[in-house]
């Protein structure tokens, strides 16, 4: 006989998120799809630092203090620290409307708008929303169906909407938006400082040498054995990978330092929300440097709103074949034979658990004096069998 099992499959809502980010162990880093140049950025710094650690650092540390190493250290593991953080988390994703809600805000917009007459362009799908006595635009989003809230926008390239969306950023293979803009800041912050540092002190390794040896020898080759040649190839190699690093990281750090202090986003600053034709201004500044970065870096973090780790049980049924031979002693169902010759069961319920069909179910009988007076029957209304034939009549 085969048996319906019913068995709940443990599913994480992570699984089911549209959109397209990747997510890793068991949906606790949240990344972008396009991660090629995250590993660039990885292979650079964590080579760059190896050889700064490995040759340069012992010379300078008897040469002139064990305390260069230690702060290099601290800078390394502080700037690794943040990339990590601003990489694996979720930097604000709001998510997509249930089909209720995206048919509920298509009534409400239909109800608003009107009937539109065929040929004719819709309205934008827009509301208006009040802060700081500036009027704000909240637009519509055609992918996840919602109104996005203030400072939302929707990236092209992981497919969500971001909370305070800043930029997509592939160097840490993550969008920057408001749950990981400060860890963003801080990153390129602490690179900065972190590649001034090295290649200040890869040009004192190759003063220091100079002194000793002179500066053209110094370059072509270190007299002694080839490990010291070698050395000297790789100082060049790093003094260039920094040399070229300061320009954008630098820069870049400069920038956003900007930004911070007028609390705007790259995505404002690009589209010019603020310094348009209407000379609108920016409704979030505090119109102080101070309070602005204490907003961005140092406010509240808000939780991720996607609960990634939820759990989503889904039922699976699966039919399995089950041989029940009888015994000797297996017993048969029982059943009781009623009056008209029927089998009738024993019990009121089934094997499988679900009632009877009404007909099924033994009714006691009860004689005209015991039932109630409102529901006893006269002669005249008790049903007559059929004589002509055996069965009853319908």
């Amino acid at each position: 006989m085969s048996v319906m099992v019913a068995r709940k499959k443990v599913v994480r809502k992570w699984e089911k998120l549209p959109g397209r980010n990747t997510f890793c162990c068991d949906g606790r880093i949240m990344m972008a799809r396009q991660k090629g140049i995250f590993y660039l950025t990885l292979f650079l710094i964590l080579g760059t630092c190896a050889l700064f650690f490995a040759f340069e650092c012992r010379y300078l540390a008897v040469q002139l203090s064990p305390a260069i190493p230690v702060f290099a250290a601290v800078l390394f593991l502080f700037a690794m620290a943040t990339l990590l953080r601003t990489s694996f988390s979720d930097p604000g994703v709001i998510p997509r409307a249930l089909p209720d809600e995206a048919a509920f805000i298509e009534m409400e917009i239909e109800a608003t708008n009107g009937t539109v007459p065929q040929g004719q362009r819709p309205p934008p799908r827009i509301k208006n929303f009040q802060i700081n006595n500036q009027i704000v635009k909240l637009k519509y989003c055609y992918t996840c169906k919602i109104f996005r809230p203030p400072r939302a926008s929707h990236c092209s390239i992981c497919d969500n909407c971001v909370e305070r969306f800043d930029h997509h950023c592939p160097w840490v293979g993550n969008c920057v938006g408001k749950r990981n803009y400060r860890y963003f800041y801080l990153f390129i912050l602490s690179l900065s400082l972190l590649t001034i540092y090295i290649f200040t002190f890869n040009i004192v390794y190759v003063a220091l040498k100079s002194l000793k040896i002179g500066f053209l020898n110094t370059l072509k080759e270190t007299p002694g054995t080839y490990p010291s040649s070698s050395l000297t190839v790789l100082t060049v190699l790093e003094v260039l990978i920094c040399f070229f690093t300061l320009w954008s990281v630098v820069g870049l750090t400069g920038f956003h330092t900007f930004l911070v202090a007028l609390n705007q986003t790259t995505n404002e600053d690009i589209k010019g929300s603020w310094t348009g034709k209407n000379r609108v201004q920016n409704p979030y500044s505090h119109g102080n440097i101070v309070k602005n970065c204490c907003e961005v870096l140092c406010g509240p973090l808000p939780p991720s709103v996607l609960d990634r780790r939820g759990i989503l049980q889904q039922e699976e049924s699966t039919a399995q074949e089950e041989s029940c031979p009888r015994g000797p002693g297996a017993q048969e169902p029982t059943t009781a034979q009623g009056p008209g010759g029927q089998a009738e069961e024993s019990s009121a319920q089934q094997k499988d658990g679900s009632l009877p069909h009404l007909s099924a179910v033994p009714v006691p009988s009860l004689s005209n004096a015991e039932m109630p007076e409102e529901k006893q029957l006269t002669f005249g209304e008790l049903p007559v069998p059929s004589q002509d034939t055996g069965q009853a009549e319908h």
